[in-house]
């Protein structure tokens, strides 16, 4: 009850081939290699170091920092103020 013998493999690969077909087996075939060589390609770009990042916008808006929220009086922080 070993492995199967070279007979075995052939039966299995002509009953695959009459289920299937030839020409939906090629396609099948094709779409693997594209879609394999597709994942290598985006792999090898995306080692280059961000070389295919998307690049920053020119006129993104500045980052809000502490003392940005200090300067407008209307906006209310986490804490919670005391009247006096």
């Amino acid at each position: 009850m070993g492995s199967f013998s070279i007979w075995h493999w052939l039966i299995v690969l002509l009953v695959i081939v009459l289920i299937f077909g030839t020409k939906k087996l090629r396609n099948i075939g094709e779409d693997l290699g594209s879609a394999v060589k597709g994942f290598k390609a985006g792999m090898k770009s995306g080692s280059d170091g961000d070389a295919g990042a998307a690049p920053a916008p020119a006129d993104a808006p500045p980052q809000v920092t502490a003392t940005a929220k200090k300067a407008d009086a209307n906006t209310v922080d986490v804490e919670a103020k005391t009247k006096s």
